[in-house]
């Protein structure tokens, strides 16, 4: 192996070959290189992948027939499995993607008049314990991989019809890492995916279009501003540690004061680049006037809009959403104090597709499910 080759991370094999999909543009030419083949073809093949996406070597025409039986003997251009596809009456489509392994995660694309919102999974199951979030119902399975992350928005791409990459009416313009999961505790495999994602010879989403939530990871927040330089979103849901604690449980861990520093200080937060604090509107619980003074004060000083998010019901959900005159009271608060603060038009709720309501079925084996079976 060559000393490029050498710091090349495990790749997934398939039965068939190495899956080159996930692979940076230096891990791709390293790869090609131990193969034997020169950096151009790197090249060539990052187009097919990520501007025109190409599932197979067949139809990369700038390819000779020899090289593409030669590249598919040993390399593969993979997808995982749409196991279930469903659309709201709103437009809005929801796919339940599993992989090798078995398990399986959930995508959403939400068409608006000026754009194609794809909301973006980073982990089976979810690292945190949300009260109000169906995902927090699911406990952690594992982390996604950058390759697992990139094939979601290949396949978002795909079934929409969104290839090749138009510079004008994309279907899919934004990526939101709202999904399943928090995106700060899979940093490395999140922020690999969006450098793939961001390249501009293909994907080519730039990063003012990508936004980050976190609930709140706040040694993680800085590196997340600095290495990737997306747009931050930050779970807020409560202005005080008492009822956040209890709704969004990391809170315990990293404080209201805490968080509210880490994003004063987040790099490049401006009036230009805000950051945007949610806010899930819970009957009783966190929106009354009095809540709302509390949170403008509480954001003092921060570039910030706020996106107020009527509470989305599912099975078992102990919430109830806020009627629409208390989040009108509520945000007539915010607004007047010179925050921007959006009532979020719920979108895909008939297919348990909007915020907070994404769940898969995928468990963690335990110990006793993962070893082999021992002969008596």
């Amino acid at each position: 192996m060559t000393a490029a080759a050498a710091h090349i991370p495990a790749m997934k094999e398939t039965v068939t070959g190495i899956d080159l999909v996930g692979l940076t543009r230096q891990e791709l030419e390293a790869e090609l290189k131990s193969f034997g083949l020169p950096a151009f073809r790197a090249r060539q093949l990052w187009h097919w992948i990520y501007h025109r996406g190409a599932t197979s070597f067949e139809v990369m025409t700038t390819i000779s027939k020899e090289m593409q039986r030669t590249l598919a003997g040993r390399y593969v251009v993979d997808r995982p499995e749409v196991s279930r596809s469903q659309q709201s009456f709103d437009g809005t489509s929801k796919w339940l993607l599993r992989f090798a392994d078995g398990n399986e995660i959930e995508s959403v694309h939400i068409p608006e008049e000026d754009r194609g919102t794809l909301c973006v999974s980073s982990q089976v199951g979810c690292t945190l314990t949300c009260k109000f979030c169906h995902t927090g119902t699911q406990r952690l399975v594992r982390n996604l991989t950058a390759p697992e992350i990139v094939q979601q928005v290949l396949v978002a791409r795909d079934r929409l019809g969104d290839w090749p990459a138009p510079k004008d009416g994309r279907l899919v313009s934004n990526i939101v890492m709202m999904g399943m999961g928090e995106p700060l505790y899979n940093f490395d495999e999140v922020a690999k995916a969006l450098r793939i994602v961001m390249d501009n010879e293909g994907i080519a989403i730039s990063k003012r279009r990508i936004t980050l939530s976190t609930a709140g990871v706040v040694p993680m927040m800085k590196r997340c501003g600095e290495e990737i330089g997306v747009n931050l979103a930050v779970s807020l849901h409560a202005v005080t540690d008492e009822i956040r604690d209890v709704i969004v449980p990391l809170n315990k861990k990293y404080p209201l004061s805490e968080l509210i520093q880490a994003c004063k200080a987040y790099p490049g937060a401006n009036n230009a680049r805000r950051i945007t604090f949610e806010y899930v509107m819970l009957k009783g619980v966190n929106d009354s006037p009095a809540d709302a003074r509390a949170l403008v004060k509480l954001i003092r000083g921060i570039p910030a809009k706020i996106n107020l998010i009527p509470f989305n019901p599912w099975p078992g959900a102990p919430y109830e959403c806020s009627s629409e005159e208390v989040i009108q009271v509520f945000g007539d608060i915010v607004n007047a104090a010179g925050y921007a603060s959006p009532v979020r038009t719920p979108r895909g709720r008939d297919i348990l597709a909007a915020c907070g309501q994404l769940k898969s079925l995928s468990e963690k084996k335990r110990k006793s499910q993962a070893a082999p079976a021992t002969a008596s």
